[in-house]
């Protein structure tokens, strides 16, 4: 199955959750906002959401400073 991260195609053979998939890619889960298939995805159902073949993760990073 075929789903992409931030326009990065990634190939996967079992099913996986977003956070599954944001954890495997290195994402810290508290520093991000994820955009699953155009609509903004609630931290909450990240451990809910299975990927499924083609879905698309937009992933923004907030980054401290000043």
């Amino acid at each position: 199955m075929t789903y992409y991260v931030n326009g990065k195609e990634i190939e996967i053979k079992k099913d996986l959750t977003v956070e599954q998939i944001l954890l495997l890619e290195g994402f810290q889960l508290k520093q991000i906002a994820v955009e699953y298939n155009g609509n903004i995805l609630p931290k909450l159902q990240y451990s809910n959401q299975l990927i499924k073949a083609n879905d698309k993760l937009e992933v923004v990073s907030f980054v401290g400073g000043g």
